[in-house]
């Protein structure tokens, strides 16, 4: 059972070809819940010669085209649109852009200043009566507050960049500020729907980032990264610079076709055994 096909794929654009992709089975004990299931569904696909900016433009093509495709007219008519909890969602190109720090500044109100510096996150988190991430860095403090006062604010099609290294240990830094990374997520709904990202492809700096996971892991980080030597290894042979998506299958059923529970459209969803009669 796999977690993700990541790196075994971009073992390919390293073995020398250049687009890949897979639609899989992924696996993850990371709880249960209405939008998470520890079996679902991913598209996962990687692409030689391309960073986030094209990953972005041709996710928000993949998005509208699909819903042009299979929603119905009376719903597609005026669009493309869905419809989620009784409220019509338009799917029409462009997608809003916002940084992380910047959909924090607009949806949480909170003034942009106070979004750089590791005290100040801490301080409007406590504010807000939020837990601290283990490890309470910059880049988790960034994300634990976007996480807990922007995402579910996110009902139109929205891209939010520039992920906090930290939590971004696979994609490539911003050049300008390497606090950040060029990764993005599509939010549609209130739900992530796609993490895309420039790949990062230097060795020597993608096992110094799986030892800061290991580090942030020995902290109390349990969705932190292991060690991968092998991967690690692929990339000393080379892999061109490349740009890498993954779209989850079911939280895109579930907004096509207006279901709050994932439950709703895993067709076979792992169940509790039946009872014994007997017992």
């Amino acid at each position: 059972m796999r977690i993700a096909p990541e790196l075994y794929l971009k073992r390919l654009l390293v073995g020398g070809i250049p687009r890949v992709y897979e639609i899989n089975r992924n696996f993850r004990n990371e709880g249960i819940s209405t939008r998470h299931n520890p079996e679902f569904t991913m598209l996962e696909f990687y692409w030689a010669y391309a960073d986030y900016r094209d990953m972005m433009d041709f996710t928000e093509e993949m998005v509208v085209e699909l819903a042009e495709k299979v929603l119905p007219a009376d719903v597609a008519g005026q669009g493309p649109a869905l419809t989620w909890k009784g409220e019509r969602i338009e799917l029409s190109r462009p997608f809003a852009r916002f940084t992380m720090r910047d959909a924090v500044a607009h949806f949480a109100g909170i003034a942009p200043e106070r979004l750089d510096s590791a005290d100040t996150l801490r301080e409007e988190l406590a504010a807000r009566r939020l837990p601290v991430p283990p490890g309470g860095t910059y880049g988790h403090l960034l994300m634990a507050l976007f996480e807990e006062t922007v995402e579910e604010k996110l009902t139109a099609p929205t891209f939010i960049t520039d992920h906090p290294v930290e939590v971004s240990p696979l994609a490539k830094q911003r050049p300008d500020d390497p606090r950040f990374t060029e990764r993005f997520e599509l939010y549609i709904g209130g739900m992530e729907l796609a993490n895309a990202f420039s790949e990062l492809n230097d060795p020597d700096v993608q096992a110094e980032r799986f030892q800061q996971q290991i580090a942030a892991r020995e902290r109390g980080d349990q969705e932190a990264h292991l060690f991968d030597a092998d991967y690690v290894r692929a990339l000393e042979h080379a892999m061109p610079p490349a740009a890498g998506n993954g779209t989850g299958i079911d939280r895109l059923t579930m907004l096509f076709t207006d279901r709050a529970s994932i439950r709703d459209v895993i067709l076979f969803p792992l169940m509790r055994p039946e009872q014994d009669a007997a017992g």
